[in-house]
């Protein structure tokens, strides 16, 4: 079950019938590991990609998404950032650039497609795979730390107005950090208004929202206009 529903008993409702589970806003922090995969250049980077471990995948592409929240335009993960100012390779950068996470339905898909990407980028430009970068890549990972919050729903309406008073980093925690624990099939907002209150149109637009072109206050916004009009 979702880490964020609660496991008290349900209450009823009129009919006698248990209500829905309560959904609990959690934030987290992250503590931030190097791994031992690094890159000089793209050809260590091609090879570290392809053993590293799939935390590291998670952390160099949907944790970037916190990082850099605010920014609308530019990279959208940490290898097209390095490709572009560390190995001055613009063509890679943007190839990597246009990876949408939001397709993939597991980070090993999601890592055999940076591959592939790199792999074709190296197979045409054979000069650029030992040009020594300006810096080298470091490969991490990150584990979160949860932090309970004092916003608790227990229907649409208790979930709404938690959703405006929670800060960005509860809603990067359920919206894009709970795609790694739930295999990136969804994320813990969707789940809860689907299997708890029943609407599965408004889960589905809530997990479609694109998050490279919100801002993290973005995607606050279109939750909320979205459960507005879930009864309508």
């Amino acid at each position: 079950m979702n880490s964020s529903v609660a496991n008290s008993p349900q209450t009823r409702g009129a009919n006698g019938r248990p209500g829905p589970a309560a959904f609990y806003f959690n934030s987290s922090a992250h503590l931030l590991r190097i791994g031992r995969e690094q890159a000089a250049n793209l050809g260590e980077l091609l090879e570290a990609l392809r053993t590293c471990p799939e935390e590291s995948i998670f952390q160099h592409t949907f944790r970037t998404l916190e990082e850099h929240h605010f920014i609308r335009e530019g990279f959208s993960n940490d290898f097209a950032h390095w490709a572009f100012s560390q190995c001055n390779e613009p063509g890679l950068a943007e190839r990597l650039s246009s990876l949408d996470v939001r397709r993939f339905t597991s980070l090993s898909s999601l890592r055999d497609r940076i591959v592939e990407i790199v792999e074709d980028y190296l197979k045409n430009n054979p000069a650029a795979r030992d040009r020594k970068a300006l810096e080298p890549f470091y490969f991490c990972a990150s584990e979160a730390v949860v932090i309970p919050t004092a916003f608790v729903a227990r229907d649409l309406g208790q979930f709404t107005d938690a959703m405006r008073q929670i800060s960005i980093h509860s809603i990067y925690h359920h919206f894009i950090e709970a795609r790694l624990r739930l295999k990136l099939i969804s994320n813990d907002f969707s789940l809860w208004i689907d299997r708890e209150l029943g609407f599965k149109n408004a889960a589905i637009r809530i997990n479609g929202i694109d998050i490279y072109t919100s801002t993290l206050d973005g995607v606050r916004n279109q939750i909320i206009r979205i459960l507005q009009n879930a009864t309508n």
